[in-house]
């Protein structure tokens, strides 16, 4: 005969079970509310264009609709933001690449496309616009730092026109191109956030040419089992509809 539980133990038994089950349908309406209104702290880095143009409306916007969840936005070098990301120090970076050029994530890592946006050619006051690309082998250009997106894009343009281009002084900053436009040191390439964010002063002309291509913005996260947290997913899911719903062009 095998062991039979004594009256006192059938009852603590089926106690277990009864709090087992509680316990079970607890974490189930947790998880759900979880899901449905997902709170917390996320942190994104990104750049000085997308941070005016898209994440300081979207703080805007969220506060409104999602008052529970905090958006810690930082102005942060792409660099240092996806070492940031790996450490777990960031959960979302916004990264800018010209032409679709973007290498595949790393592993644990996802990349989202955000938005693809066209480079403009910003012209001093002075100057008469260009009408097409041929027009720009004679201008003077404003430099984009090395490794930038506008970097490549200006590599891209030279091999398209296939002459170098005569460049004057280099910048990093998107407002410290323009203030060099300004004193008509020469013509620069941005992208149209820049443009959309309303740095560009009223004298300057902004012309778009055919050829001139694309930046793309991509948002990464950190992709694992438990990753991106709900909340992490909230906030992407509100930027992509940020970004589809600037108008562009």
């Amino acid at each position: 005969a095998g062991a039979v539980l004594t009256a006192a133990g059938k009852v603590l038994a089926e106690a277990a079970e009864r709090i087992e089950d509680e316990l079970t349908t607890v974490r189930r309406e947790l998880a759900d509310l979880d899901d449905s209104i997902p709170s917390g702290v996320v942190r994104v880095g990104s750049f000085a264009s997308a941070v005016r143009a898209l994440l300081l409306p979207l703080l805007t916007s969220l506060a409104t609709t999602s008052p529970e969840l905090e958006v810690v936005v930082e102005e942060v070098e792409e660099r240092s933001a996806l070492s940031r990301l790996r450490r777990g120090e960031l959960d979302l970076v916004l990264i800018e690449r010209d032409e679709h050029t973007l290498p595949a994530a790393p592993r644990g890592m996802a990349d989202i496309p955000l938005l693809d946006e066209s480079w403009l050619v910003v012209v001093p006051a002075e100057q008469a616009a260009p009408s097409t690309l041929a027009d720009l082998v004679r201008a003077t250009w404003i430099d984009l730092a090395p490794g930038t997106a506008g970097a490549f894009a200006l590599d891209r343009l030279e091999r398209q026109l296939g002459t170098p281009l005569t460049m004057r002084h280099v910048a990093y900053d998107y407002d410290v191109v323009l203030a060099m436009v300004s004193q008509g040191l020469g013509c620069a390439l941005l992208p149209e956030l820049a443009v959309y964010s309303g740095l560009v002063p009223d004298e300057l002309s902004v012309v778009r040419l055919p050829g001139l291509g694309v930046r793309q913005l991509v948002v990464r996260h950190r992709s694992t089992r438990t990753e991106p947290s709900p909340a992490t997913r909230a906030v992407l899911e509100a930027l992509l509809a940020q970004a589809q719903g600037l108008e562009l062009g």
